[in-house]
């Protein structure tokens, strides 16, 4: 039950302890006050001093007498309540701790107390507390050390500014499909709510058939992109940073040791020839945590890609890989510099954030 003001919550109050000494009255105590009244021999005042009743609970139930010639207590209208208050947070505690993810399995869960009632029913708790059904949103799963080495990260670089961050060059791989289905899972939470385990569908990157692509972007604008054909190892890695990122930093007149290169965890990225070719050009690496694409502005860049792919393929329909590639490389040539710095400027945010979840999932 929800309350809009303290008046509310008072008047809630009054009825409540009005009832309840309603209640405590026995039988013959209501008919002996109602004939004493009836027969005008006592005054409401008096009778609730003696009973050491309100005034008001005298009256009511003399009131309800008059109207239905009785002073029990008639049936209550309208369907009984399926679960008491301490059933229903229960239910409640189910869904919100990720002991179970649907109402169906709360169903089950409740019937090994016992508690008989229909999923349905299940689902109007929910939403009676605020609950809502939402679409698990898709997540790198994190376990307890995923979480510790983000938490440790954030900490590290909680003090720097959007000009610190302005120095990272953000670089990914990312894969663009022609078709797919987005396999949605459903899940409940409240409105505002932080994610959690139970609220998100952990996922595996580079899953299903279509373009595979590197890329990069600076707080000057975009960097080079360049097409994966046949896969991607460590040797192909250094030719394209030797070419598209070098190239990227000449481009906009960068010089290497003002730069910090930023790459994830890839085993190609942590490769040996990797390494060797960082030390060798004196690569500036930004520390990164694994399973960590939510700090990385350009997974938001990869979003902005495809959502003008989808856009333009409304109207002009992408048919094949080579359109594909196409439509890819000319809208990731359309990017302008606002949307980069825009993104960029968001990092102390998501540092807080992960900061504020002790490592956990953020909303970015």
């Amino acid at each position: 039950m929800e309350f809009q003001n303290s008046q509310e919550i008072n008047i809630f109050l009054f009825t409540l302890f009005v009832t309840y000494k309603m209640v405590r009255l026995k039988t013959e105590e209501r008919v002996r006050i109602c004939t004493l009244l009836d027969e005008v021999l006592y005054t409401p005042s008096e009778l609730a001093k003696e009973y050491k009743v309100s005034v008001s609970t005298i009256t009511r139930l003399y009131e309800k007498f008059k109207k239905n010639g009785s002073t029990k207590d008639l049936p209550r209208k309208g369907r009984p309540r399926s679960l008491n208050i301490r059933e229903e947070r229960r239910t409640v505690r189910y869904i919100t701790s990720g002991e179970c993810t649907n109402a169906v399995q709360v169903t089950k869960k409740l019937q090994e107390h016992d508690i008989e009632v229909c999923p349905e029913t299940v689902r109007r708790v929910f939403k009676k507390n605020n609950l809502k059904s939402a679409v698990k949103i898709k997540k790198p799963l994190l376990l307890p050390r995923h979480k510790k080495a983000r938490h440790e990260f954030a900490k590290k670089y909680k003090d720097w500014d959007n000009n610190d961050w302005a120095k990272v060059v953000w670089s990914d791989e990312s894969k663009f499909n022609l078709y797919g289905s987005d396999g949605r899972q459903y899940c409940w939470k409240r409105k505002g709510e932080s994610l959690k385990d139970q609220h998100v569908k952990g996922t595996v990157k580079f899953g299903g058939g279509g373009i595979f692509v590197w890329g990069c972007f600076t707080s000057k604008g975009i960097g080079n992109l360049c097409r994966i054909d046949g896969g991607l190892d460590a040797a192909l890695y250094c030719q394209i940073l030797e070419e598209d990122f070098l190239g990227t930093l000449e481009y906009y007149d960068l010089d290497l040791e003002d730069v910090v290169f930023q790459q994830d965890n890839d085993p190609k990225h942590t490769a040996r020839i990797t390494k060797s070719w960082m030390e060798e050009n004196g690569v500036v690496l930004l520390e990164w945590p694994a399973q960590s694409p939510d700090l990385n502005p350009i997974e938001h860049m990869w979003n902005e890609i495809d959502r003008r792919l989808r856009n333009d393929n409304d109207k002009t329909p992408i048919r094949n890989k080579n359109d594909l590639w196409e439509k890819i490389q000319s809208t990731w040539n359309d990017i302008e510099v606002d949307v980069c710095t825009k993104l960029i400027e968001t990092m102390p945010r998501r540092i807080k954030d992960v900061l504020d979840q002790k490592g956990g999932y953020t909303r970015w």
